[in-house]
C-alpha cells in the first residue's frame, strides 16, 4: 500500500511538471519586448525621428501583436506555434521601428 501510495505520488509529481512545462500561458519574452518596442517608439517621437503618422502605424502593429498575444493565451496555453508567430511578428515590428527612425522624415516641431 505504501509502495502505491509512493508510486502515485511520483507520477502525479511528473505529470505536473510535464504539463506546466507543456503548457503555459506565460509570456515573458513578448512583453519585455513590447516594452522596449513601446520605449523606442515613444523615444522616436520624442528625438523627432518619428512623425506622427509613423508613430501611429507603429503602434499599431504593437496593438496587433498585443491582440495576437491574448488570442493565443485564451485557450489557457500558448503553444511553440504560437510563440513563433508571435516572435516573427516582435522582429518584424523591431525592424519597422529602426527603419521610421532612421529614414529621410523628420518632425518638424
Amino acid at each position: 500500500m505504501k509502495k502505491k501510495l509512493i508510486m502515485a505520488g511520483f507520477v502525479l509529481a511528473f505529470v505536473t511538471v510535464a504539463t506546466t512545462s507543456f503548457a503555459q500561458t506565460k509570456t515573458p519574452g513578448v512583453t519585455e519586448r513590447q516594452k522596449n518596442q513601446q520605449e523606442r517608439i515613444e523615444q522616436g517621437v520624442k528625438s523627432g525621428e518619428l512623425t506622427r503618422p509613423e508613430a501611429a502605424k507603429l503602434e499599431a502593429r504593437e496593438a496587433k501583436i498585443q491582440h495576437d498575444k491574448k488570442e493565443a493565451k485564451a485557450d489557457g496555453k500558448v503553444t511553440p506555434a504560437e510563440r513563433a508567430k508571435l516572435q516573427r511578428e516582435e522582429n518584424r515590428s523591431s525592424r519597422a521601428i529602426y527603419r521610421q527612425k532612421h529614414d529621410a522624415q523628420v518632425r518638424r516641431h
